[in-house]
């Protein structure tokens, strides 16, 4: 009976020796961060975010000019003119909205830009956890940047500067492992 309780106590012990998991997490904005090809392609976005906005900016002005115009000429103005010029304000308008989403809407040129350039970072970012979390053995690596809220986390368990020395980029921090 003594034996049977044994065994069944070091099958048990085995077990659940056998299903512990190791955990770990990142942080991919910090890792993002230390790559010098995401600090420029960042730059460029913003470049272009910038230039794209003043040009959406001065067509806002000229139909603001446009309106404050036909505000003080619609007095004397023949109505079939004040229509035609009501329209053309309205045309304008429109059109400045539509290049508004088309730069910066949700699948605008300001997204398809940040695809292009971002998303091939990201890639190898999550190539390498993937890879490293592979090769350590990790069951789960969760990324403490985004919704995902841990109240605590041990420092033994972050892998970033693994990451990073992954993908061939060193950090500010020694690794101990």
């Amino acid at each position: 009976m003594k034996k049977q309780l044994l065994l069944t106590a070091l099958f048990t012990m085995a077990m659940l020796f056998g299903f512990a998991q190791k955990y770990a997490y990142i942080n991919s904005e910090y890792i993002l961060s230390q790559i010098p090809e995401y600090k420029e392609a960042q730059a460029e976005l913003d470049r272009v975010a910038v230039q794209w906005q003043r040009e959406i900016e001065s067509k806002f002005a000229t139909i603001d000019s446009m309106y404050k115009r036909y505000q003080v000429e619609s007095i004397t103005l023949p109505e079939q003119i004040k229509r035609s010029r009501e329209e053309a304000i309205i045309a304008q308008e429109k059109a400045a909205k539509d290049l508004q989403k088309k730069r910066f809407g949700q699948d605008g040129d300001l997204f398809k830009k940040r695809e292009e350039l971002v998303k091939p970072i990201q890639d190898r970012v999550i190539n390498a956890v993937n890879d490293y979390a592979k090769e350590r053995g990790y069951a789960f690596v969760f990324d403490t940047a985004g919704d995902l809220t841990i109240i605590y986390a041990d420092q033994k368990w972050d892998i970033n500067d693994a990451v990073l020395q992954k993908m061939g980029i060193s950090s500010n921090k020694n690794l101990d492992d």
